[in-house]
């Protein structure tokens, strides 16, 4: 990689599909933060799928609180495991001391999302705010971009690429090289200067139409398999792969 260096910052999926897709659409760089993964898990994933042609960087968004008011936090290249369903306080103090990037994904997105007064309140420990992704409309877009504005940070976007032909519908093109995930995070803490894309037209509509829908599925018939016939997920803070700490902080019950 030389000069500048494309980055889709934020995809759920991973997979040889993907990461031809993912190269065919001129992209360096993967981030990538699947759903209700341990961090340890994401991490081999990560690097079985990376090669010289693209570097697969391992994420997390975390879900903070109560299910009906849930925040979504993005934590690039985390060092340590932090689970799901802690409160926003608690999840944002354990990022803190951590050589991660925290961004702000989808603001006021639903109900997953922070709001401006989530992002004013950390502003110092977050390093970007996303404008853009495939899953909002327009009037999501226009929101969160007030978000960002008001808070004076920098912006990105990203495919937030649930399904798989969506990867490489938005991406980040950053004026320095990187190699690897620790670039990235750097990149980022740093405000690097960075150019945004998206695609657009009607086939780049009917994918933006295509992820928004499939939330439906993923907040019903997906989420009754997850709590109902799977058991407990691998990021609920009482998995015994977390410290006892958490168990005690499970905000998803109240």
């Amino acid at each position: 990689m030389t000069g500048s260096t494309s980055v889709d910052l934020h995809v759920k999926v991973l997979g040889d599909r993907v990461v031809r897709r993912a190269k065919a659409a001129g992209l360096d760089v993967l981030v990538y933060a699947p759903h209700f993964e341990h961090l340890t898990r994401i991490r081999e994933r990560a690097a079985r799928f990376s090669d010289e042609e693209l570097l697969v960087v391992p994420a997390r968004e975390y879900f903070t609180g109560r299910w009906s008011s849930r925040k979504h936090v993005l934590a690039v290249d985390p060092e340590d495991p932090v689970p799901d369903f802690l409160p926003l306080d608690v999840t944002m103090a354990e990022l803190r001391d951590q050589s991660t990037a925290v961004l702000a994904p989808h603001p006021e997105f639903l109900t997953l999302s922070m709001d401006r007064t989530d992002v004013g309140t950390y502003a110092d420990r977050i390093d970007a705010v996303e404008v853009y992704n495939p899953k909002h409309w327009s009037r999501d877009n226009r929101r969160a971009r007030e978000v960002a504005r008001e808070s004076g940070l920098p912006t990105f976007l990203s495919s937030y690429a649930h399904i798989a032909p969506t990867v490489g519908e938005a991406w980040v093109e950053f004026e320095r090289p990187i190699e690897t995930a620790e670039d990235l995070v750097d990149a980022l803490r740093a405000g690097a200067p960075r150019r945004m894309y998206h695609r657009d037209g009607l086939d780049h509509l009917l994918k933006c139409r295509a992820e928004f829908f499939h939330l439906g599925w993923e907040n019903t018939w997906k989420k009754f398999e997850r709590v109902a016939l799977s058991g407990m997920e691998p990021t609920h803070p009482a998995h015994p792969d977390y410290d006892d700490r958490f168990a005690e902080l499970n905000a998803y019950r109240l």
